[in-house]
């Protein structure tokens, strides 16, 4: 089973990484490990605001 790592990038938009390769650049780890289906179940619980960061500031 692969290990997949929650990332976000600067504007908190999250994504699936392997836990193994190294993080690209603007990328951060959030801190949730585990099976692909398992991170992308929990992106689902957490990303509750698609905007990006910066839109979010603008809007207020």
């Amino acid at each position: 089973m692969d290990d997949y790592a929650v990332v976000l990038n600067d504007e908190e938009q999250y994504s699936i990484w392997p836990a193994a390769d190294p993080l690209p650049p603007g990328w951060r780890a959030e801190g949730f490990r585990g099976p692909r289906q398992e991170c992308l179940d929990h992106i689902d619980r957490v990303w509750t605001d698609m905007r990006p960061a910066s839109l979010r500031g603008a809007q207020g």
